[in-house]
Formats: structure tokens, sequence, C-alpha cells
């Protein structure tokens, strides 16, 4: 990607949380009355210092890993693996949450417009949830204009209201608005200064997907990245500051039927073109910000399915190349998540800081032992601004966690501390089944296939000896359960075939070398699917071979992995019964699964 399309793409989720990141400082300081609101700016010269510091750290994150370095992948290559679980969740945790609360954001835009529709939030919600899982099913990437557009519309329009409203300010002489009517319901006590402190550091999330993202630039692509990253975080400082200081000259206080940008665009446009413009242009860029979680949350999944801390069924393509388990597990997780909280904005901010803070934490830590392992040139300093990312990003964790653990926090922790435990069980999983599958000297002899005469052209065999099969065997890899399907296999006494669908050159070559140890004793076919689909080409290779050879009865023999627990059955591929779905319209096709008890 060019830079001009990359910084609206990649920056949705951050610079669209200006929408809620201010609001939810003010909506905690006002608790405090007058008082509360006179420390607007040292707590938001915090946050924009916070702001800084975490984007100068993941420029030296994107120098360390030009391939792409979330915080999953750097804490677990440099804390170890637990440390990356805990990163994981604190991202799925911040993903479920990005559309959530980009949504219940939007929709609040849209109902400040109009207010008729405020009594329908949660409908409208679960509407463009649905909208998002449907579109994500089919395939819908971010691309282009079209989804550069809302981003920019966006920056354009904050600007617009930050200008005209701090110019219309210049020329009233910055006379003050007669003081908001707020009662305070609380005194102004350290508690109350943190809690204000975390929510309006979550104008922060996001601010790690450049990062993520490093390979999708144009050559060279670090140097795009860090570049574009940059920019961000200059756009979002801008942003976060100006609108905190207009609220403040405008004396703009949240309200429980307009948010803040709808009470300052009406100041400075009235209800104008202009204040429709700003409305929808903000509900669009948090619904792109909300579309961005669907491409990251089925991506770390997907990770982490590949390190089998997942079920495996999340690293499988959809027919459109999107990770579909990952898609519906996301929408069912923030629609639960949305319809609890009621759709309600303030509602789900606690919970926010919590994920976004944890994994920017262990994220950084990562990159201070990447730096000091590696010492190369500039190193010193890389591992400074790290350290000083790390370090700030860890306050802002045990101030969230503290100071709103009544208010909500405490669902995040919980969240994180089950998610740490199932994914823990499910490797320790599938590390017995892989011990129980393993090879041994001590293997069975390999089994021997014999040939038969020639096959009858017509399904209407009425005597077995009008019967003539070819025995096809589906490999995912070569262990007891596959032995035990060729011993079946061979043990009917028919031409045996072997079929491994390999899903890279790397591991057809790998298959292969195994296969050639093991004694070759049956023909083997590979078939190389880079999209990681297996029951496509399987079937395409059944239909392929059943009209070379009409005649033949083809018999598909499965391994299936059975285990003593029925929960943990589905941490494990469900091929059979998609094969037989898939193949029940081929005549003379006969699917027979081997099982293997674990």
């Amino acid at each position: 990607m060019r830079k001009l399309v990359a910084l609206p793409v990649l920056s949705a989720d951050a610079l669209s949380s200006v929408a809620y990141g201010p609001e939810a400082l003010l909506a905690v300081l006002v608790l405090a009355g007058t008082a509360g609101l006179g420390y607007v700016f040292p707590v938001s010269g915090a946050i924009v210092l916070l702001i800084l510091v975490v984007g100068l750290s993941y420029r030296q994150t994107i120098r360390a890993y030009p391939h792409g370095g979330g915080s999953y992948i750097v804490a677990g290559d440099n804390l170890g693996p637990v440390a990356g679980l805990v990163a994981a969740a604190g991202l799925m945790t911040d993903y479920v949450l990005t559309v959530a609360v980009s949504i219940a954001s939007g929709v609040a835009a849209v109902t400040s417009a109009i207010p008729g529709f405020a009594s329908v939030t949660v409908p409208l919600g679960l509407g463009v949830i649905a909208l998002l899982l449907a579109g994500n099913l089919r395939g819908v990437r971010q691309a282009g204009v079209l989804f550069a557009a809302p981003t920019y519309a966006f920056i354009v329009a904050m600007f617009l209201l930050i200008t005209i409203g701090l110019v219309q300010g210049i020329g009233e002489g910055f006379t003050p608005h007669p003081d908001p009517a707020v009662t305070a319901t609380e005194g102004v006590g350290l508690l109350l200064i943190m809690r204000a402190f975390s929510s309006g550091a979550t104008a922060m999330t996001g601010i790690e997907a450049i990062s993520n993202a490093v390979p999708a630039f144009r050559p060279v692509a670090w140097r795009q990245a860090r570049t574009t990253l940059s920019w961000m975080t200059g756009l979002l400082i801008a942003m976060f500051a100006g609108i905190v200081v207009l609220a403040h000259v405008a004396d703009v206080v949240p309200s429980g039927q307009e948010t803040v940008l709808s009470q300052l665009a009406h100041l400075s446009f009235g209800s104008g073109w202009l204040y429709v413009f700003v409305q929808a242009a903000t509900a669009a860029v948090l619904l792109l910000a909300a579309n961005t979680a669907y491409n990251d949350f089925p991506r770390v999944l997907s990770l982490l399915a590949r390190d089998e801390f997942a079920p495996r069924m999340f690293m499988r393509l959809g027919d459109r190349l999107a990770y579909s388990n990952g898609i519906i597990l996301l929408s069912l997780a923030a629609a639960l998540v949305f319809v609890a909280f009621d759709g309600q904005t303030t509602a789900l901010i606690p919970l926010y800081a919590v994920g976004v803070f944890l994994a920017f934490t262990l994220s950084q830590c990562g990159m201070v032992v990447h730096w000091w392992n590696k010492r190369s040139p500039n190193w010193r300093r890389s591992l400074a601004f790290n350290a000083l990312g790390a370090l700030l990003s860890f306050l802002v964790l045990i101030t969230a966690g503290i100071s709103k653990f009544t208010s909500g926090a405490w669902v995040a922790i919980l969240a994180v501390g089950l998610f740490l435990l199932l994914t823990l069980r499910i490797h320790r999983h599938y590390s017995s089944v892989r011990a129980g599958l393993r090879l041994r000297p001590d293997t069975a002899p390999a089994p021997q296939h014999t040939t038969t005469g020639p096959p009858v052209n017509e399904e209407h065999e009425e005597l077995p000896d009008d019967v003539h099969h070819l025995v096809l065997v589906a490999l995912a890899t070569l262990d007891l359960a596959g032995l035990r399907a060729l011993a079946y296999a061979a043990s009917l006494g028919q031409p045996v075939l072997a079929l491994h669908i390999g899903l890279s050159e790397e591991e057809a070559q790998r298959a292969r070398a195994y296969w050639t140890a093991w004694g070759d004793h049956v023909p083997l076919e590979i078939v190389v699917s880079p999209y990681r689909a297996t029951v496509a080409p399987l079937v395409h290779y059944v239909q392929a071979l059943h009209q070379q050879h009409p005649g033949l009865t083809l018999t598909v023999v499965l391994p299936e992995i059975v285990t003593r627990h029925r929960r943990h059955q589905l941490l494990h591929n469900r091929t059979a019964p998609r094969l037989r779905r898939a193949l029940r319209p081929l005549p003379k096709v006969v699917i027979t699964a081997v099982p293997f008890h674990v």
C-alpha cells in the first residue's frame, strides 16, 4: 500500500477513538463538578505525553520486526509463550471491545443527530454487527479509496470543527459561556484523577495496527510504516488536544442525550449541512474502525491455532479466503457484550483500557528484552524508548485495573484469566494427543496392496464380485492414526492410494520425505493447497479420479481421532462429516472413518 492509502486504512481505529476518548475523560471529571473540570488540562497533557511515547516506542518495534510484529509475536518471542498468551488475551479482549465500543459510539453519533432513534440503540447496533458479519464472511476487505474516504472525511471534519470553533472563540475574546449545570457527586481525589486518566487513554486504541501490517507497505516497507506511524501519532495528538481545548472553551460537558462532538458541532455549525457532515463522518469512521477488528481478531486467533493454543478450526479459511470461524466468534462475542451493556459507550469504556494496555505493556517489555539480547546499532536509544513506553503503559494498566475494578474492569481481568487457562488446557491436550500419535520403532509393518480384475462401468453392481475398489486414504500427516487407516485400507485386499493435501510447497516436500523414510509402501499423491483449504481439493481430486475411472468404487478412508472426553472433540478437525456432505452427490463413492482413540 501507498502511505496515502495505508494511513487512513490502518489508522481508522486509533483516529476514530477521539470520538469517545475525550468524552470519556470529561465524563469522569464532571463527577466532581467545576473543581473536577479544572483538572482537564493536566490529565489531557499526561495522555498526550503517553500517546507520543508509545508512538515512538512502536517505531522501534517496526524497525525490529519488519515483517510485522503484533503483541502476541513480540511478547512470545522475547518473554516466553505464557507472556505471549497474556498479550494475546489482551488483544482479543481489545478487538471484541473495539467492535462493541466503536458501534456504540457510532450509533450515539446517529442518535445525537436523529434523537428519534435513541429508543432502538441496541437493535441498531446489532444490525450493524450483522452487516459486518455478512460482509466479512463474503470476503470484504479494506482496500483503496473506498475505505480511505471515511477516515479522511473524519480528519477533515475534526479539523474544521476545531479550527472554526477556536476562531469563533477568538472572535468572542474567549468570553466564557455560562457554567454548565453540573452537580458534584464526588470529591476531587487521586482515585478520580486516575479514573479520568485511564478513561481518556482509550484514545490510544489501535495505535499498534501499523506495526502489525508492515509487509503491506511498498518498499522499503519498514521506512514507509514508520513514516505513516509518525503521521498517525501527530494527527491523533492534534485532534485529541483540539477537542479537549474546544470543549473546555465552550464549556461543553457529556450528556446522556447528545455526544460531546455533536454538541460542539451544533455550537459551531448549527444544524446545517456541516453539522450533518461531522456526524456522518464520525459514524462512518467508527464503522470502519469496527471492521478493522474483523481483520485482526481472526488473524491472531489463527496464529494461536497454529501454535496449538486454540482449536484448529480457526486456521481454516472459508470459500472467500476469510477466517470464517474467527469472524463468527468475534461477532457473537461483540454482540453479547453490546447487549449486556445496553449499547452505552460510557458503560463499555471501563472494560477497554485493561486489555489495550496489557498488550501494550507486554509488547514493549518484549522489545526491551529484544534490544538487550540483539545489541544492534543504536540499541540503547531504542531500548530507552521501549522501556519508557513499557513503564507508562504499565502505569495506565495498574491505574485502570484499580480505579475501574468495580466499574467493569473486573470483567476484562476475568476474561484474560479465563482465556489463559483455556488456551493452556487446549495446548496440553494437543501435546498429549501428539505424544500418543508419535511413531515408535515397534510400529506395525507396512501394509501390502493387491490388484483386482477389470472394473464394472455402471452403478448397479448386484454381486460382490461385480464391485471393484480403489481405496483412497486421506492423510494429514504420517502418525499412528494415519498408519492405522493405511493398515485398515490394505486389509480390504484392494488397490490402495494415499493422498496428502499440503498447505505449502515446503509442507509437501516434508510429507514426501516422511513417506520415503517410512518405506513408500503405497503410492502417494500430494496436492498443494496454498489457501489452507483441505476439503475442496480432496473433493476435486476424488471427482477427477471418478471421471477417469467411472467403473471403480472409490472408498475414501479417513483417520479420525476420538477423544476420551467429548468436550475435547471440538478441538479436532471434523473433516469426515464435511466430506460426506460434499461427496454425497457423487455415485460410487464411500466414506469410511477409522477411529483412533486417545
